[in-house]
């Protein structure tokens, strides 16, 4: 079922011009400033998007979260152990697009994931129970287990709830997901 799902949401994801992406990531950020939760925190994590795979464009995002001076964390992944190394993102944190299309940093300040009160996660496709669909790798699941019990998971949806998804034991649930017309809590 995961597989189909995947290629289902890839395809869907292909579909949509760069000029509608662009809407959607910003109704996103926009619909963020909704969730009251979410801004009285200080650490933040978001993913840098890869742009073949139109990914949401996290940009207004992180326009937010400058604006009301917040820290920010971007990862730098790691294929061989299924990791992600957190480095804060500054004025000087030079970002290069590694062989797999991920914008990083090159090296910076790193970033405990227990230091993290809020982590923007990419995402396939999620259920109306918080359970999420991604690439299939795994890195969001090992990331997430590392994190404190009171980091809020946000994932972030171009598209509504699937009914259900299989949910393996590994698997890190949302706290809360966004997508453009809604905030879904779990």
């Amino acid at each position: 079922m995961k597989p189909a799902l995947r290629k289902h949401y890839k395809q869907l994801r292909e579909e949509i011009s760069e000029e509608t992406l662009d809407q959607l990531s910003l109704q996103i950020a926009n619909k963020s400033l909704e969730l009251e939760a979410l801004w009285q925190q200080t650490y933040y994590h978001v993913f840098l998007p890869i742009k073949r795979l139109k990914e949401i464009n996290t940009e207004y995002l992180l326009h937010i979260l400058q604006g009301k001076d917040k820290q920010i964390a971007v990862s730098k992944s790691d294929f061989e152990q299924l990791e992600m190394q957190h480095i804060l993102l500054t004025d000087a944190t030079k970002i290069e697009v590694n062989a797999f299309g991920i914008p990083e940093p090159v090296e910076g300040i790193a970033v405990k994931p227990t230091q993290l009160d809020v982590v923007f996660i990419p995402l396939l496709a999620f259920d109306q129970n918080g359970n999420r669909l991604g690439y299939g790798k795994g890195f969001y699941d090992i990331f997430l287990k590392q994190c404190s019990k009171t980091t809020l998971k946000v994932g972030v949806s171009l598209f509504p709830p699937e009914a259900k998804i299989k949910a393996e034991s590994h698997d890190q649930k949302l706290d809360y997901c966004i997508t453009p017309q809604q905030i879904y809590k779990f």
